[in-house]
């Protein structure tokens, strides 16, 4: 964690889990300058069954470094207090968490458009890739980006133009 002006952020990239309310903390805790906290929570699905695990590959100091430039451009664009990215990588399983995103600000709004940016680039500039592993024992494939994440990350080009 390191304060940047006002800005407290944590930003790491890791194989362990984590705890989401003491993640929060780190961030939140002790602050009287913060009026709204967004967390974004995302976990790995079973697809139905179908999935015992995804696998999640990055590159170590490229995928820190990007997150950063992306933290780097939220705090641009709004008024964050604090901010926190947390990504995993290796076998995670169903029902395990994969990414935690914390945004907190003096406002709702500003919490939630950068808590959604954050997410929407992630998924799209972050570098990380997905194996599937089916629950069959099957061999699995990698995971295809999805032209709706693209779409997503988009409106936040275009909001920046306008």
């Amino acid at each position: 964690m390191r304060e940047a002006g006002r800005t407290t952020r944590h930003i790491s990239v890791q194989a362990a889990p984590f705890d989401l309310a003491a993640e929060v903390e780190k961030l939140t805790g002790g602050r009287t300058d913060i009026g709204a906290v967004v967390t974004f929570t995302g976990l790995c699905r079973d697809e139905a069954g179908l999935l015992s695990a995804l696998e999640l590959e990055h590159y170590p100091g490229m995928a820190e470094d990007e997150v950063t430039r992306v933290v780097d451009e939220a705090e641009q664009r709004w008024p964050l207090q604090a901010v926190g990215v947390i990504h995993r990588f290796g076998v995670i399983r169903p029902g395990e968490v994969i990414v935690l995103v914390v945004t907190a600000s003096a406002h709702r709004v500003a919490a939630f458009e950068a808590a959604s940016f954050l997410m929407d680039y992630l998924k799209t500039r972050a570098p990380f890739w997905k194996k599937e592993h089916p629950a069959d024992g099957s061999s699995g494939g990698w995971v295809e980006a999805k032209a709706l994440d693209d779409l997503a990350a988009e409106r936040w080009s275009a909001a920046k133009r306008d």
